[in-house]
Formats: structure tokens, C-alpha cells, sequence
């Protein structure tokens, strides 16, 4: 796991939406086939496989200065967005601890695992 990113688990995540009086950024970098099968509402899929593509846009899509909450299957491959991003001087980045599965789990089962 990547030692310097910061984590919240799912319990958190849902506290943090909920009160938050500015919204946050939501990426999920996860695979398109992946978003099928289970997605969160709000989160913008940026494959980390395609991330070719979209990292030369990055700062014109998303706001350093903004809470940003990075979601995977797992939390490894979000772990890795977040390390990346905070190299890009993304300043309040967040890895969703456990994933979507996590958040299946332990938020709200009707949210399918895969």
C-alpha cells in the first residue's frame, strides 16, 4: 500500500458527503466494465489503465484546491491516483479505504460486488 496518501473508509466518506457545504471531487479509476457492474453516483470514471488520456487534462477538469475522494475496487489502485495526483500539487486528496466493495459491505448492500 502507498504509505503517504491519506485514507478515510466508507463510514467516513458517507459522514463527508453529507455535510459537505462545498462538493467535493469524485473519481472512481476503476475499469469501464467494472462501473457497470457497481458505481457510486457522482464519481467520474477515469480508468487508471487509460490514464494517458486524461492525465494532460487534469487540471482543467479538477480543482486542486477541492477535497478530492478517489475510489477503486479494493482502495490499491485508488491509492496509486492519489499518490499521482498529489505529485500534480492536488493538496486534499483521499483514498476511499476497502473500495466499493467496502462500501457494499458495509454502507449499502443493493450496491452489487464483484
Amino acid at each position: 500500500m502507498v504509505e503517504s496518501v491519506k485514507s478515510i473508509d466508507v463510514n467516513e466518506l458517507v459522514r463527508r458527503l453529507a455535510s459537505e457545504t462545498h462538493p467535493p471531487q469524485l473519481i472512481d479509476v476503476r475499469e469501464p466494465e467494472e462501473v457497470a457492474i457497481a458505481a457510486l453516483e457522482g464519481f467520474e470514471n477515469l480508468p487508471l489503465s487509460q490514464s494517458q488520456a486524461w492525465i494532460p487534462k487534469i487540471l482543467e477538469r479538477f480543482d486542486p484546491e477541492v477535497e478530492t475522494y478517489v475510489l477503486c475496487h479494493h482502495g490499491i489502485r485508488s491509492a496509486y491516483a492519489c499518490q499521482w495526483l498529489e505529485s500534480q500539487g492536488f493538496k486534499k486528496v483521499f483514498n476511499i479505504a476497502g473500495g466499493i466493495d467496502s462500501y457494499s459491505l458495509t454502507i449499502d448492500r443493493s450496491v452489487p460486488r464483484y
